[in-house]
């Protein structure tokens, strides 16, 4: 289970101007055991497991350096990232791919003033299982929501009706269901992100939905 290593936050937290940047880190590589997360060379994070998302944590608007450690371990790193992090601006952090060919990639999260109108939801999607091919996100049986999604890439936010939507993730182009996502409840007033994580060749295909948002309780 994850730890954020909340002294070390505060500090950081008291150098940023005003809010600094919000950040949160994922760890959607199927095959990476846990992980510790250092930046600038302190350790933040500890034991973060696959499919594990932290809340947002705030961090100065600079330029930081990101690492990737097994967790309890100093070496060896196997990430290193360099973020130009801006004031006010919402990141996800994540670790994609295989273990043997992990890659950091960073997705700005449109969060701040771009709450739903009441009624609604807004939602997107990330594409992070490395052996899967390109894929559509549609209504069960009916339209199309995302289409052509790559590994790593992210979706654009979409605003839905609030509701209980049978979703499935379909090959790109194509009828062909590889994963169904039955009962999805998207609450009026939240922004949503759901990971496509694990391996397609291996079966293990899922997704885990995160609220990023919401219009009353702030972000994550």
């Amino acid at each position: 289970m994850k730890k954020l290593l909340a002294p070390f936050l505060l500090a950081l937290g008291a150098l940023a101007f005003a809010q600094g940047a919000m950040v949160r880190v994922a760890h959607l590589s199927p095959d990476a055991p846990a992980v510790d997360v250092l930046v600038n060379g302190q350790r933040i994070l500890t034991g973060l497991a696959f499919k594990e998302v932290t809340p947002y944590f705030s961090l100065p608007a600079a330029s930081v350096q990101v690492q990737v450690v097994p967790a309890g371990q100093d070496a060896p790193v196997v990430l290193d990232a360099t973020l130009d992090l801006k004031e006010g601006v919402y990141y996800t952090v994540a670790a994609t791919g295989f273990l043997a060919n992990l890659r950091p990639k960073v997705y700005t999260d449109l969060l701040a003033g771009f709450f739903p109108r009441a009624g609604y939801a807004r939602i997107r999607v990330v594409h992070a299982s490395p052996d899967a091919p390109a894929v559509d996100v549609a209504v069960k049986g009916g339209p199309v929501l995302f289409a052509s999604l790559p590994f790593p890439q992210a979706s654009s936010y979409l605003s839905v009706p609030a509701g209980r939507y049978d979703l499935e993730v379909r090959l790109a182009g194509t009828a062909t269901v590889v994963l169904p996502l039955p009962g999805v409840v998207l609450e009026s007033g939240k922004v949503y992100t759901v990971f496509a994580v694990g391996s397609a060749k291996e079966g293990t295909l899922t997704v885990v939905a995160v609220v990023d948002a919401t219009a009353l309780g702030g972000n994550r």
